[in-house]
């Protein structure tokens, strides 16, 4: 008797891990956001990049659940932020610019905390904390120590910790490597590429494009509350117009300044 050939591998697409339909967010007669769409999959490190005041920090907000939206849908994990935010919540982890890290704990005991919350059994948590650890150079002693005690590349490092130790499906990261030195920024690459080699999501914004260029594999360039353009940095290129091979950073001048350098000319004339 023949055998029967095998089943044919999946070729359905995958599904977005974030998905995102004419999001807006007014603050009284101001629109944050302004109709934005976006499509994040699994196993992508996401760059979602603009100038200050863009709409980057209250998307990023509205997406991990902390802010209500003005109008649109947002998936995120396969559920809607606003329907299911317990499930949503569950499934991602969130580091802030600013680690908000209790500080009268130590750093074990911090992580031990985070993983409870999440459900966590106690010799998971110990596992994931010496893993966790361990990539990221937090030694013994410093696990040990009060997070009072801690710079900010300590906390930041912790904080990171925090938001992976449930293995989350997401992890949203505002400006992670923003007053870190060289080596700390060393350790979280390691970490956030094995992640994303894991098949988690890294949605991330930050000021430091040489870094974005380094590790998104696709980008969303915001202004103004507006998606500019959206894509791999070759697409996001052809949307600015600039050439193969352009730096990241000039295109996004390209795409998010007017008159600025006009109106600068024109102000400091004095000075020359």
């Amino acid at each position: 008797m023949d055998t029967p050939p095998p089943a044919p591998a999946s070729t359905a697409p995958l599904s977005p891990s974030v998905h995102v339909r004419g999001l807006v967010k007014s603050f009284g007669q101001t629109e944050a956001v302004r109709g934005v769409d976006l499509d994040v999959f699994p196993g992508e490190f996401f760059g979602f990049l603009g100038p200050n005041g863009a709409g980057k920090s209250t998307t990023m907000k509205i997406l991990s659940g902390l802010m209500r939206p003005t109008e649109g849908s947002v998936q995120v994990a396969g559920y809607d932020v606003l329907r299911h935010p317990v499930k949503v919540k569950a499934r991602i982890g969130v580091l802030p610019e600013e680690p908000v890290l209790y500080e009268r704990l130590s750093g074990r005991e911090m992580l031990w905390y985070a993983g409870r919350l999440f459900g966590l059994d106690g010799a998971t948590i110990e596992r994931r904390t010496e893993d966790l650890f361990r990539l990221m150079a937090l030694d013994e002693g410093d696990a040990g120590r009060m997070i009072v005690d801690y710079s900010m590349g300590m906390r930041k490092k912790v904080g990171l910790a925090c938001a992976l130790v449930h293995r989350p499906r997401v992890l949203f990261l505002d400006e992670p490597f923003n007053g870190i030195d060289a080596v700390t920024s060393r350790a979280i690459y390691k970490v956030l590429r094995g992640a994303t080699d894991g098949g988690m999501t890294v949605f991330f914004t930050s000021h430091v494009l040489e870094v974005a260029e380094s590790l998104c594999t696709r980008f969303a360039i915001i202004h103004q509350g507006l998606i500019r353009a959206q894509g791999t940095l070759a697409e996001v290129r052809a949307a600015a117009g600039a050439s193969p091979g352009t730096p990241l950073g000039e295109v996004f001048a390209d795409l998010v300044e007017t008159d600025t350098t006009e109106r600068a000319d024109d102000v400091l004339a004095w000075l020359k």
